[in-house]
């Protein structure tokens, strides 16, 4: 059995405390799933199988199975069934991977997979006193990282920042500050392209939001990137260590946003009238010790092309979610990959766009998929590294 990506979109991507800051996440997951439903309004929406959205915080808006409720808030049937899943910066690829997985073993025929992050309106929590009338009060800020540390956890493997993590693999890997700040200058330069020649409008469908004042501001281009340079990217401290190379210019931002696919059989495919875009040859993880987490896409790809019988350089577009300039290089180099390749991130990647944690999966995927379509290439790569040391990569090949 084969499982096929018919169709992609997803909202703009959002900053932080930006424009999209004030949807409330159940309704910004539901957002794209009202976009494919007005696509394709010839297609039997009852005949889904499954909804899977990723989503990394799920202490919010988005707790009680996000998901789910974006199957409610959208119009789809209430008998459609729906699941969240949670690989924290890979939970949308793990949700195309397990749609695409459920389709390829026949269990299934038609799902909608994607994942979304409000990063914006992450909440501050609290946990409950330890013993009767407890004075000790703390609280958490559940936007990203660590929270409720178990103590064998730090003891055990420590509990860095994911830029401190980024600086780990800066320093162990021997990626310098100049060639981080070239990529990131790189990634907003094909993100500027690709918005003035209109390829990322072919996936973003606008957000209308209603002010106070009851005029709509409509929301149809991606907030993140910024005009630079590679002077200004130079200026920029970091504070994350001293000595240290990594900036808020050479890492991936805080956002929001969410992507939604249609993964579809073969005989789904022909029954409902879509038209596959790319088709799932598999998909692999693998860990990594945490403090280099953003190495995790290296055994992950190697795993998966081991599966496949290919090689990194067999991909002729790859998607490799921009966490950080430094671990992207890292992970360029390790798979075989030149530090400049077009056919990397061709349309700009987290540094410049953004990196919503449960929609970049789904995003990256998407694109790749798109890009495929568009371009007349054969195979493409979708990989991203993963908070607490995990990788996660996926292979699509064109139809």
């Amino acid at each position: 059995m084969h499982a096929f990506i018919c169709d992609y979109v997803r909202t703009p991507i959002g900053r932080y405390g930006g424009t999209l800051a004030t949807v409330r996440t159940d309704d910004l997951a539901a957002i794209p799933l009202k976009a494919l439903i007005a696509r394709h309004k010839d297609l039997d929406w009852a005949a889904v199988d499954e909804v899977m959205l990723g989503c990394a915080n799920q202490a919010g808006e988005d707790n009680r199975n996000v998901a789910r409720m974006a199957v409610l808030l959208s119009g789809l049937p209430a008998s459609i069934p729906a699941v969240t899943l949670n690989r924290l910066c890979g939970s949308g690829m793990d949700a195309v991977v397990s749609a695409a997985r459920a389709v390829m073993a026949g269990e299934i025929e038609l799902a909608i997979a994607g994942g979304v992050e409000s990063m914006s309106r992450a909440p501050l929590v609290m946990p409950k006193a330890a013993e009767a009338f407890s004075r000790h009060a703390e609280i958490h800020d559940t936007t990203i990282g660590w929270r409720f540390v178990n103590p064998l956890m730090r003891e055990q493997y420590g509990i860095e920042s994911m830029p401190e993590t980024a600086e780990n693999v800066a320093a162990e890997q021997g990626v310098s500050r100049a060639d981080q700040d070239g990529f990131a200058f790189r990634s907003q330069a094909k993100a500027a392209a690709a918005q003035a020649n209109g390829r990322l409008a072919r996936e973003i469908t606008p957000v209308t939001i209603l002010t106070r004042k009851g005029e709509p501001i409509v929301v149809d281009k991606d907030e993140h990137p910024r005009v630079t340079s590679l002077d200004a990217l130079a200026k920029l401290p970091a504070p994350f260590r001293a000595g240290g190379s990594v900036t808020a210019g050479n890492s991936s931002g805080i956002n929001d946003g969410s992507a939604a696919l249609i993964i579809a059989s073969e005989a789904a495919v022909q029954r409902h009238g879509l038209t596959p875009r790319a088709r799932v040859l598999g998909a692999a993880s693998a860990g990594v010790a945490p403090r280099v987490m953003g190495m995790g896409p290296v055994p992950a790809t190697q795993k998966l092309c081991a599966r496949l019988g290919l090689a990194a350089a067999d991909f002729e577009i790859v998607e490799l979610n921009e966490a950080f300039a430094s671990q992207s290089l890292a992970v360029l180099r390790a798979l075989g990959l030149a530090d400049d390749a077009a056919h990397v991130n061709p349309n700009g990647g987290a540094i410049a766009l953004g990196h919503p944690l449960g929609m970049s999966g789904a995003r990256i995927t998407g694109t790749a998929a798109l890009e495929l379509h568009l371009t007349g290439a054969r195979l493409a790569l979708a990989s991203m590294c993963v908070g607490v040391g995990q990788g996660i990569s996926l292979a699509l090949a064109a139809v």
